[in-house]
């Protein structure tokens, strides 16, 4: 074997032991309990690096035996996997009441800016009238327009383009 390759395969061997001695040293001493005493209450005022260094340090420790995990640890790392914090969080208590307040409110302004916007609005074209639209189906049917399955069909019995009231009413 060359020299080059045994130096290579030692140098390679030496740092794989040594990065799995660390690895292994840095999760299996027990986190402190003082460090996991009322995780509860104090999780949302940690700095954020502070609860990423606690995180990290439990993940390591959950990598190994469960067993091994302390009662403080198992309870603090299921807070922080799945306790009421962040988007877990429980809401406010009046968050209800504020949210149907707030939906009348939106709903109340719509319908004043539609009571206002109609309020100023010009009168319907006079094509919206029942006899304007009668008197254009009948320049359709002298057209014979649509002569398969519209007005000017046979046996046709639709309201064809009638969809207004009368102007007279």
């Amino acid at each position: 074997m060359s020299p080059v390759l045994r130096n290579a395969l030692v140098r390679a061997s030496r740092q794989s032991a040594t990065t799995a001695l660390g690895y292994r040293a840095a999760s299996t001493h027990a986190i402190s309990n003082p460090t996991l005493a009322n995780i509860e209450k104090r999780w949302e005022g940690m700095p954020m690096q502070e609860q990423a260094e606690l995180w990290m340090a439990l993940r390591d420790r959950m990598k190994g035996n469960w067993s091994e995990l302390t009662v403080q640890e198992k309870k603090a790392a299921y807070y922080v996997a799945f306790g009421p914090h962040g988007p877990r969080a429980l809401d406010p208590p009046d968050e209800g009441k504020k949210v149907a307040l707030y939906t009348a409110i939106g709903l109340g302004v719509s319908l004043l800016l539609f009571a206002t916007v109609r309020s100023f609005a010009k009168p319907p074209p006079s094509t919206m009238t029942k006899e304007w639209q009668e008197a254009t189906n009948e320049y359709l049917k002298n057209q014979n327009s649509d002569p398969l399955t519209g007005l000017a069909s046979e046996g046709y019995s639709g309201k064809g383009h009638v969809q207004s009231p009368s102007s007279k009413a």
